[in-house]
């Protein structure tokens, strides 16, 4: 019994750091991976480093986008969720 209320308080730390920092983690990687893959030809994005634009083109892993000043091909995981989010409310 004494083994285990020395435990405890580890225990208690573990849960605290799960439930506060590895499981939002979790589910946001996993919201991005779903906005990722949810994304369609004509939809208006902003990269992560800020650039605007549409998608022209999709593959797998990748996505042409058409800005004001050409076509672009990057990553998917480049695309920011939260800020092409806010400009579609717009």
């Amino acid at each position: 019994m004494e083994q285990v209320t020395q435990f405890a308080p580890f225990l208690l730390m573990f849960a605290v750091i799960y439930f506060f920092m590895i499981r939002p983690q979790q589910k946001r990687a996993k919201s991005e991976k779903e906005f990722e893959s949810s994304l369609k030809v004509g939809d208006k994005i902003v990269t992560k480093s800020g650039l605007h634009g549409r998608v022209a083109e999709l593959a797998e892993t990748t996505v042409i986008i058409e800005t004001m000043s050409g076509k672009l091909k990057m990553e998917r995981s480049a695309i920011s969720m939260e800020m092409s989010a806010a400009l579609a409310k717009k």
